[in-house]
């Protein structure tokens, strides 16, 4: 059954997936940072859901009510239709990254030095079976 995203039970999926993916856990072992994902749709308040991320696995995954509540290592910010082409493949996070599509919050240095983690990253959200809102497509 689908997810929708962006939701709890969407970033909790993910965490599942992020913790059986091999290749990520490898790929990632180096990584060190949590990170915030804003998603800015129609609502008056954007969704936000927080991953804690440490050397391959996913300790904690979450939609925040109080974004204010977690001091993440990166903040990506992007409208849902953005989100909505980088989870399906639509669209290079990297390419939104440098086109500002995705607005960045925290070492850019730091992620592109990591290119093959946050690509890995995007393949494993693009694993969870995912019904995106009508509007976002």
């Amino acid at each position: 059954m689908a997810i929708p995203f962006p939701s709890d039970a969407w970033i909790k999926a993910l965490k599942d997936v992020l913790n059986s993916d091999a290749e990520y856990a490898q790929i990632a072992r180096n990584w060190e940072g949590d990170v915030l994902f804003v998603v800015e749709g129609d609502g008056p308040q954007p969704k936000v859901m927080y991953v804690d991320l440490w050397h391959g696995e996913c300790r904690d995954a979450a939609e925040l009510d109080n974004p204010a509540t977690k001091k993440a290592a990166f903040t990506l910010s992007a409208p849902l239709a953005v989100f909505t082409k980088i989870v399906q493949g639509k669209l290079d996070p990297m390419q939104a990254m440098m086109t500002r599509q995705l607005k960045v919050s925290g070492s850019m240095v730091y992620m592109m030095k990591n290119v093959p983690t946050v690509l890995k990253f995007v393949k494993c959200t693009q694993k969870v079976d995912t019904e995106f809102p009508a509007t976002s497509a």
